[in-house]
C-alpha cells in the first residue's frame, strides 16, 4: 500500500489482533508493571480511563503504568486537557512536556493509543477505553512521558540548518519566485516533534548513525531552496551507507506525522539528486 498521507488508515490490523506481549525480550529492570489506580471523583458521571506510563529515574522500582479515571465533564476534549487536569487535580508528580497548545511548537508529542501524535491536536473522544499514554519510543526517558532529545537535536545540528552562501550579501533581502519558494512547502511546516523519527524502525536498530526522517526531511528543505549555494557540499555529507541510505522505505514516519507531511517522500528526493549528479 503506497502511503500518500499522515490520515490513511492501515490496511492490515494482525498486529493489534495478534499483539506481541509487552515486556517480550525486555530486561528485568525494564519491565512494566502495573501502577496505581486513581478512581474518579464522586459523583462523575462521564469518565474515561487513561493507563500513563510513569517512570522516576530518583526512585527505585520499575517502570508502571498508573491509571487515571478523569471526569470528562470538568475536562476540555483533547488528550492534553485530560493531562493537566490530572496533574492539577490528582497527582502533580505527573511530568510531560507542552507549551503551545497548538500544535505549533511540537512539544507534547507522545504515543497515545499505540501511534505517535501531539496530545493537544488528539481529541479524547477518538481513543480506545481504556487510552494508553506512553513517551516517544527509542528515546532515553528523563522522567515519566519526557523523552530525551539530546541525539535526535544533535543530529538536526549536524545537517547545519542555515543558508549556506558563498556570494556576498545583496543590498537587499535574497528574492525567490513564486515557483522556487513553493519547493519550500511540505518541508517548513515541520516542527521538529520527531513522532516520525521515534517511530521509524531504522532508527531504532541504527539511531547512532541515521539520521532519521525529521533530520532528512529538514536537510532536503535546504536542498530545495533556490537561495543556498552549498548543494554539492551537503550531498556530499549525506551520501553515506548509514546517514542516508538506512532508510528502508518503511514509511511509518509518513503515517505517523502530525502535520500530515511526507519524510519519505524528501528522501527519496535526496537519493535522487545524489544520483543524478553521478549521470
Amino acid at each position: 500500500m503506497i502511503i500518500r498521507s499522515a490520515d490513511q488508515v492501515p490496511s492490515v490490523t494482525a498486529l493489534k489482533r495478534f499483539p506481541i506481549p509487552r515486556n517480550l525480550g525486555v530486561s528485568p529492570e525494564s519491565r512494566i508493571e502495573q501502577g496505581r489506580t486513581w478512581p474518579a471523583p464522586a459523583g462523575a458521571t462521564r469518565v474515561k480511563a487513561f493507563k500513563i506510563y510513569r517512570y522516576d529515574p530518583d526512585l527505585e522500582g520499575n517502570p508502571r503504568l498508573d491509571t487515571f479515571e478523569v471526569d470528562l465533564d470538568v475536562c476540555g476534549p483533547m488528550v492534553l486537557d485530560a493531562l493537566l487536569w490530572i496533574k492539577n487535580t490528582v497527582d502533580s508528580t505527573l511530568t510531560f512536556r507542552r507549551s503551545c497548545r497548538e500544535g505549533i511548537c511540537g512539544s507534547c508529542a507522545m504515543n497515545i493509543d499505540g501511534t505517535n501524535w501531539l496530545a493537544c491536536t488528539r481529541f479524547i473522544s477518538d481513543l480506545d477505553e481504556p487510552a494508553t499514554i506512553y513517551p516517544l519510543a527509542n528515546m532515553r526517558i528523563i522522567k515519566d512521558l519526557v523523552p530525551d532529545l539530546t541525539q535526535v537535536f544533535s543530529q538536526y545540528a549536524a545537517i547545519r540548518p542555515w543558508l549556506r552562501l558563498k556570494s556576498p550579501p545583496p543590498e537587499r533581502e535574497r528574492l525567490q519566485s513564486p515557483e522556487e519558494r513553493s519547493r519550500l512547502d511540505d518541508h517548513y511546516e515541520c516542527i521538529l516533534c520527531f513522532c516520525c523519527t521515534s517511530g521509524c524502525p531504522s532508527h531504532w536498530w541504527n539511531g547512532d548513525r541515521f539520521l532519521g526522517p525529521a533530520v532528512l526531511l529538514q536537510a532536503n528543505r535546504w536542498l530545495v531552496d533556490s537561495r543556498d549555494e552549498a548543494t554539492g557540499e551537503r550531498l556530499d555529507e549525506l551520501e553515506d551507507p548509514f546517514r542516508l541510505y538506512r532508510c528502508h522505505t518503511i514509511l511509518n514516519c509518513t503515517r505517523t506525522c502530525p502535520k500530515g507531511l511526507n519524510p519519505g517522500k524528501s528522501i527519496a528526493n535526496i537519493k535522487k539528486m545524489l544520483l543524478q549528479r553521478r549521470i
